[in-house]
């Protein structure tokens, strides 16, 4: 029995008793109905467990990027209790059954939260997919361009819908890295607008239009990654209200981070598509508010310190990815807040969106039949980001030094509190 005196139900914000039976919620109950073990703090509010669905653990064979144990560590200290691991960065990458056999056996034993697995769609391996779909994929992954391994290649547009034919062919969903390589130029030296101009929202717009002509033509269901120009915005409202079976993301960097305020040379901000301007993230809010994009989620994407080249103050060199699990929660609340949003907003986003995009059954809401995710949350405190407390394998962080506010205090996998010990299960798509 969990009681908080703020629980955030389906329901709204009120006062509770949870009931945990056998790692499930049994009840939801009035705050006084009888005794509880567990008692939340008067500043708390008990949430459901964030489930974060664009996660690259790189492990196996780049587990010195990161890797199970730590980014599941880092997700449980942010109160995310469900993952989906990418199928790149990888080796190898999750493009065969085979392959998604490797990673499992890889991350079994490690996990602090539960994890599931995309798989990915690349040139060559169309006959794999269905195999790789019956053995628990949640979906597919693939780029429009270069993906920056070159053992994950991008599909061109005839590639592009044979892979939105097959995955509506299989019941699953096609995840794209949209950015059109045609509109792509190479940035130089330590310049971020250079860098800006190299990857205009032009790109991220037309490979948008392109995914969903093939999303129309085989009637498949597509989902637009990590979505940083709102000049795609227009273009998905409208799919949407055409019958189109599309969502969206966003990733909190594009939310909180504008490019105004990074310094030349400042490589720990690159990532792809880049962060852009103040008015390009109003707009992006806004697509929030209207829920064109449905879904907010780390696009955690790290890599050793050294790769980020930051004695070069190159951009052109730089590895693109930014290390973001474990503060994820935080950096976006700090920001939904200023903007006059709720919290029940913001764990739509985060928590029910990202769990219904990817179909991760019993997740995402505090309701009975569901998994006692939970998670203490203090939406008051304030905190400096220091980055040697962060449990990414490495501490690399442009929110270094911010003063976010909301501090999780707790979390629990299935009514069970993490603590410390790998209590995370490793998931399949039904």
């Amino acid at each position: 029995m969990i009681r908080a005196a703020r629980a955030l139900t389906p329901h709204g914000i009120r006062p509770a008793i949870v009931e945990v039976t056998g790692g499930r919620i049994t009840a939801v109950r009035p705050h006084g109905s009888g005794s509880a073990d567990v008692e939340l703090a008067d500043d708390e509010v008990l949430l459901p467990g964030l489930v974060d669905s664009h996660v690259h653990v790189n492990e196996p064979g780049r587990t010195d990027w990161e890797g199970f144990a730590s980014a599941t560590a880092a997700a449980a200290a942010g109160g995310i209790t469900t993952i989906i691991d990418m199928p790149l960065n990888s080796i190898p990458p999750t493009t065969s059954a085979a392959a998604l056999a490797v990673k499992r056996a890889a991350a079994a034993g490690q996990c602090h939260v539960d994890v599931g697995f995309w798989a990915g769609a690349t040139p060559g391996n169309q006959a794999d997919r269905a195999a790789l779909r019956a053995a628990g994929a949640f979906g597919f992954k693939c780029f429009t361009l270069d993906s920056g391994v070159p053992e994950f290649a991008p599909l061109d547009q005839a590639g592009l819908l044979q892979a939105a034919r097959d995955v509506a062919s299989l019941d699953s969903v096609l995840l794209v890295h949209a950015e059109d390589a045609g509109s792509v130029g190479q940035p130089a030296g330590p310049d971020y607008d250079s860098f800006l101009r190299s990857r205009p929202p032009a790109a991220e717009a037309k490979a948008i239009a392109a995914v969903l002509d093939a999303a129309g033509q085989a009637g498949a269901r597509v989902h637009i990654v990590h979505l940083s120009a709102a000049e795609g915005l227009p273009l998905i409202a409208a799919a949407q209200a055409g019958g189109v079976r599309v969502t969206a993301e966003t990733c909190p960097h594009y939310l909180a981070l504008a490019a105004e305020d990074i310094p030349a040379g400042a490589t720990q901000y690159k990532c792809c598509p880049p962060i852009r301007d103040r008015a390009n993230q109003d707009a992006l809010w806004a697509g929030l508010a209207a829920g064109v994009l449905s879904c907010v989620v780390s696009d955690h994407s790290p890599c050793p310190p050294e790769l980020k080249r930051l004695a070069d103050a190159d951009f052109a060199v730089a590895w693109g990815g930014i290390s973001g699990l474990q503060l994820a929660l935080p950096v976006v609340w700090t920001q939904a807040r200023a903007r006059g949003h709720q919290l029940a907003e913001v764990v739509g986003w985060m928590s029910a969106g990202p769990a219904r995009m990817a179909g991760v059954a019993g997740k995402g809401s505090i309701e009975p039949g569901n998994d006692a995710d939970l998670v203490a949350f203090a939406p008051e405190q304030r905190f400096e980001v220091r980055p040697e407390l962060l449990r990414h394998r490495h501490h690399l962080t442009p929110y270094a030094g911010q003063l976010l506010t909301g501090v999780v205090r707790a979390t629990w996998l299935r009514g069970r509190q993490l603590t410390g010990e790998p209590a995370g299960r490793l998931l399949g798509r039904p």
